[in-house]
């Protein structure tokens, strides 16, 4: 009941806690709280938006990363994973294997699948044995056990087709194929694969066969590119006990030469490309948050401003200055509570959202669960952005008179901000890089991104400074509505300074984006030189290669054919060091990561130039030298004379570096990072690597049928269109591009918020003039004018520092982080710059319209 005492406790318990028994500044700014938000809106959106985007993308890496973790086993098919590259594991290495455990053998290579008149495919062949599974499930439609769908009947094995390749070939289950002159039977098509991630992409649709088939077709040769997975089954085992195993193997068969993965991390290089993502999108979401804290800055400032009268009651009473900031900065901090709580419970809920919705759909594991310590780590964010950007408005409420109870509302006066609260501001801004860095995976990119938010911060504030200063020393027009706008812009209490803030850094972040966006795809696409070759060929037989040429050129008279000795190899050591000791850049990992493709050669190939050393004579030739990838070089700390060891077909071969070259990948042409002298593999075998350019550009009719021709005679050979690789890749950009502007439009809703939010902190002092100047007579399309010069001079300025910002933005990206040609493209950052402009008016005049159609009286009665 209201107005009953509260009663004494019992002994032995403790007494209720009560609104009063909490500290008077709690209970206080609680009580003012009672009166609602007000003023509050962009503050709570900004903060619960950044939030959101950390807290989200936090939960849905976390999430992925569980379900890689989870689902290892099922990834990678088994407990322990070995790979081969063009060969199989030698009786001493499957002894060492199967000392350990059950092994199931899985082949994967390139093939051409031939239809008859209908055409040819390149195909990813996956040749399983006949406990395939191991771990999960393969789904068939018909459904069947894989054993029957793949057995051999009437003389022809059976397959298990992708979807994909029955539109690509105008097939349907029952049909036929030819594969290495080898005729298989479709038999059912493929709807799910437990292990299709651990594969990796592919440029062509999967077919699963029978590894009996696979050998008898014959493209099982010495040099051949194909990879041999041996998948080590140990149930029940625990990761220490793989970890003792996989040692046992490592010292059971030191040179093989192998890959090994554990269940415990089945995709590291899928891993990691997802930890590099996560920062960066987590960047995008921190920038979201740093352009809120801007709204945070406004809306606590006008806060201050409406309270100044009952800060300088409570002055008056005897309250001190820091009991004033301590009250108010209470105040903010439990609404950026509020607005925290918003954006965590948002960004939680993301992986579960997107788990109900698309659980079938998913290319990739996912296991939604709360995540608290990332969930932490956002709310820390925003938490220390609203206490760095509230600090300093609330800071000048130390100092304000008693004498603000009776000043004009126009001149506020300009305290400065003490000591106490710029150290306070110091210390979250601190706080905010220490977190930045200690969570990121690349330090690096962190330091450069918050070095550049704290460029883009200066500048921006050198831009309001500097419009100011511009306007203070413009010879005034004559006319009354330019005139005002150009006073608007430097007078006391002025928008200039917010307003380019706000709007700069939502221009700057539009304009970056669209011009990453615009070169990435033009190198992908439009890009592309003249001379890149149509067609590359795999695994041509070295018997054959000869006639393989002659036939490419009677093919396409006129065509340009490349065609180079190929092998891959993995890089065991540098300079004696083992890849596995070595930490390299970022940028040149995946040189270490797997196996490369390598050749050899008498001269320097096209496309290379020399960039220190010389190239080797006939006589040098006869050694192991090898030619490196120059930048690539660099990174990994190598020199002319440093050594590479690289095992080929289970066998470590060290040769000295006699040169640097710097090579034009853009050209597509054949380039390898790593180029050897040929007595180096003097006796090794390989297959050929070769490339078809036609004369007359890219011509799809003439490629189906010289990939169809190819298939028929040479049915070992492995035909790849350049167009078709490219749109592999192009629709994975796609896919990241999209990710990134998503993330990063949540930022660009942060700046419109922000935008909005400096104007309606300057709506108390445009209400003011705008009453005062109707009654001297102004009218409402003068002021409309005044207003719209105003707003759409801050806003062409603006637009201004953000198309150059933003294309230095760009540029550095695209060329210094991305490593490709930048092409300056301001189609799409125009329009970004034209929107802002008209966003700045639009919003501004949005501001005083409606008093603009009312009479003075009322308003002049509240002043």
């Amino acid at each position: 009941m209201h107005g009953t005492l509260p009663q004494a406790a019992e002994p032995g318990r403790r007494a209720p806690v009560t609104f009063s028994a909490l500290p008077l500044t709690l209970r206080l700014a609680l009580r003012d709280l009672r009166g609602g938000l007000s003023g509050f809106t962009v503050f709570l959106a900004c903060i619960a938006l950044g939030v959101a985007a950390i807290a989200g993308v936090a939960s849905i890496s976390r999430s992925l990363s569980d379900g890689l973790g989870r689902e290892g086993r099922r990834i990678l098919g088994a407990d322990l994973s070995y790979s081969l590259i063009n060969r199989e594991a030698s009786p001493a290495e499957r002894s060492a294997l199967d000392a350990q455990g059950r092994v199931d053998v899985v082949a994967t290579l390139r093939a051409m699948a031939l239809a008859g008149d209908k055409g040819a495919a390149l195909v990813e062949l996956k040749a399983v044995d006949g406990r395939y599974p191991a771990a999960g499930d393969l789904v068939t439609d018909p459904q069947a056990p894989l054993a029957t769908l793949l057995a051999e009947h009437d003389g022809a094995h059976g397959a298990v087709a992708d979807p994909a390749l029955l539109t690509r070939l105008d097939l349907k289950v029952g049909d036929p194929v030819t594969i290495a002159g080898r005729r298989f039977s479709i038999r059912a098509t493929l709807v799910s694969e437990p292990d299709r991630i651990a594969n990796g992409i592919g440029f062509g649709p999967r077919l699963i066969i029978s590894q009996e088939a696979l050998r008898a077709t014959g493209l099982i040769q010495p040099g051949s590119l194909n990879r041999w997975s041996y998948r080590l089954q140990v149930p029940g085992a625990s990761d220490a006990d793989l970890t003792a195993m996989a040692q046992r193997v490592s010292e059971a068969a030191p040179d093989a030469g192998w890959e090994m993965r554990s269940r415990a991390n089945a995709d590291p290089r899928f891993a990691k490309s997802i930890e590099r993502f996560t920062q960066f999108l987590t960047l995008v979401g921190l920038t979201a948050l740093i352009v809120g804290g801007v709204g945070v800055a406004n809306a606590v400032h006008a806060f201050v401003e409406r309270k100044r009268g009952a800060i300088a009651t409570l002055k008056s009473v005897g309250a001190p200055g820091s009991q004033v900031v301590i009250l108010y900065l209470t105040q903010v901090m439990l609404i950026a509570g509020l607005g925290t709580a918003i954006g965590l419970a948002i960004g939680a809920s993301l992986p579960f959202v997107l788990d109900g919705l698309f659980r079938n759909d998913l290319p990739l594991p996912l296991n939604p669960a709360l995540v608290p310590g990332e969930l932490a780590l956002a709310a820390a964010y925003g938490l220390l952005t609203a206490l760095a950007f509230a600090i300093t408005p609330l800071g000048r409420a130390h100092d304000i008179p008693v004498s603000g109870l009776f000043r004009d509302t126009v001149d506020p006066s300009g305290e400065r901000v003490r000591l106490r609260y710029r150290v306070i501001l110091a210390c979250a801004l601190a706080a905010l890089i220490g977190l930045g860095l200690a969570t990121a995976f690349d330090r690096r990119v962190a330091l450069v991104f918050m070095a550049a938010a704290g460029i883009a911060f200066g500048l921006l504030r050198l831009v309001g400074l500097g419009l100011m200063a511009g306007a203070r020393r413009i010879r005034r027009p004559k006319r009354a509505a330019p005139r005002m706008a150009l006073a608007n812009l430097h007078r006391p209490g002025a928008l200039t300074p917010a307003i380019v803030l706000s709007l700069g850094l939502g221009v700057t972040l539009l304009v970056t984006l669209s011009l990453i966006d615009a070169n990435v795809r033009r190198t992908l696409t439009s890009t592309l030189p003249a001379h890149a070759p149509n067609l590359f060929f795999l695994d041509i037989p070295v018997a054959d290669a000869e006639a393989f040429h002659a036939f490419l050129g009677k093919a396409a008279p006129g065509g340009k054919i490349e065609r180079v000795p190929m092998m891959r190899g993995r890089i065991v050591a540098l300079n004696g060091v083992p890849a596995e000791s070595i930490k390299p850049p970022e940028d040149a990992a995946w040189v270490l990561d797997g196996d490369r493709g390598i050749t050899y050669a008498e001269d320097v190939p096209e496309g290379s130039t020399l960039v220190s050393g010389k190239w080797w004579n006939a006589e040098e030739a006869r050694t192991p030298l090898v030619s490196f990838d120059a930048e690539l070089g660099r990174s990994l700390g190598l020199t002319v004379g440093s050594t590479v060891t690289v095992n080929v077909l289970g066998r470590n071969l060290t040769a000295k570096i006699a040169n640097l070259r710097k090579v034009e990948w853009r050209s597509l042409g054949i380039n390898f990072v790593m180029v050897f002298s040929p007595g180096t593999f003097r006796g090794a075998p390989h297959s050929d690597l070769a490339t078809l350019t036609l004369p007359g550009g890219t011509d799809a009719k003439s490629e189906n049928a010289i990939l169809r021709d190819v298939a028929r005679s040479f049915p070992s050979v492995t035909s790849v269109r350049v167009k078709d690789a490219l749109e592999a890749v192009n629709d994975l950009v796609g896919k990241l591009v999209l990710a990134i502007r998503g993330a990063s439009g949540i930022a660009v809703i942060a700046s419109l918020f922000v935008l909005a939010g400096a104007v309606a902190a300057g709506h108390r002092a445009r209400l003011y003039d705008a009453v005062v100047l109707k009654v001297l007579g102004a009218s409402r399309g003068r002021l409309l004018a005044a207003y719209s010069l105003e707003y759409g001079s801050l806003g062409c300025a603006t637009a201004l520092f953000g198309l150059l910002a933003g294309t230095l933005s760009g540029w550095v990206i695209v060329t210094k982080v991305m490593r490709l040609e930048f092409t300056l493209d301001l189609s799409g950052a125009l329009v970004a710059a034209g929107l802002a402009v008209v966003l700045s008016v639009i919003l501004g005049l949005a501001g005083t319209w409606r008093i603009l159609g009312q009479k003075p009286a009322p308003y002049l009665r509240e002043f």
